[in-house]
């Protein structure tokens, strides 16, 4: 059973004179980390939202083509049923935090109370989750009086102790610096690892390259590619989409340009590094034989 399965959708905000999504055709794999990179305005977020069931749920528009969701088509599923099968992290952390929680303890155990959740069983699930997000020191905290970065941090908390077998996730370091960033990049992985699905919307094209199994580019409202992420991110549908490639990415073309190609197109940096000591261990080789 796929993850989700859209035929030729197109959607249509209410009011809007130009569709979000339009034509789209796309195949998502459980137990995959797809990352969905594009400009603003590409459809990212209305992507997120079709998959999450807030389209047509909770966003009014018209809605044409397939969507099927595990399996299921989309009009089929019940609202509150696949809000407990798929988690949700939205971009804007200031939207997500409920408003009502004197603490950020209350605040990440309340998704757990609406599910019916133990309260043994939700003390160990908000204690791990903030071990794990770094937060522990914010729990007596008003979530209401964070930073945007911690309200992030929360927000992201909130859903992983939802144990969700499914995760949508837009934009989840966008108030966050580098480090913060590559820590919660980490935990995503780990969600992969345990079997979660996920599907990740994110600008920060190093973290994407180092972490996505699978990568969707979009432009206008449409799918201009979907494939391994090394396989994408070197092909031209980048350069369609105006999104930028890795930077290690970019020396590999420009060295292959000037005939000092390394062998490989490398995403990540541990790649080129590796590529660039093979390049080298040749050039010594030959070298040592001209000499």
């Amino acid at each position: 059973m796929d993850l989700a399965t859209l035929r030729d959708v197109t959607f249509t905000y209410a009011y809007a004179e130009m569709p979000a999504l339009e034509g789209v055709t796309l195949q998502l794999q459980r137990g995959q980390l797809y990352g969905v990179v594009g400009i603003n305005g590409s459809g990212k977020s209305t992507l997120c939202s079709l998959l999450r069931g807030l389209i047509p749920h909770f966003h009014q528009g018209t809605l044409e083509g397939t969507v099927e969701i595990l399996g299921k088509d989309l009009g089929e599923w019940d609202a509150a049923e696949l809000s407990r099968t798929i988690g949700c992290v939205f971009d804007n952390p200031f939207t997500q935090i409920s408003g009502i929680k004197d603490t950020v303890f209350e605040e990440i155990a309340f998704g757990l109370e609406n599910l019916g959740v133990s309260r043994s069983d939700m003390l160990d699930r908000v204690t791990s989750v903030s071990e794990q997000m770094g937060i522990t020191a914010l729990l007596r905290k008003n979530p209401n009086e964070l930073s945007g970065g911690q309200r992030q941090k929360v927000a992201f908390a909130s859903i992983i102790a939802m144990d969700s077998e499914v995760l949508v996730i837009d934009e989840p370091t966008s108030q966050l610096d580098p480090q913060s960033s590559h820590a919660v990049f980490e935990i995503i992985a780990d969600l992969k690892a345990r079997g979660k699905s996920i599907v990740l919307v994110e600008h920060k094209i190093d973290l994407m390259a180092q972490f996505a199994d699978r990568l969707v580019v979009m432009r206008s409202g449409e799918v201009v590619a979907e494939g391994p992420t090394a396989q994408v991110l070197a092909s031209p549908a980048m350069d369609a989409a105006d999104v930028p490639r890795p930077e290690v990415t970019d020396l590999a073309f420009a060295l292959e340009a000037v005939g000092k190609g390394l062998g490989c197109v490398p995403v990540t940096r541990r790649e080129a590094e590796a590529a660039i000591a093979t390049r080298m261990r040749g050039t010594q080789i030959h070298a040592d034989r001209v000499a």
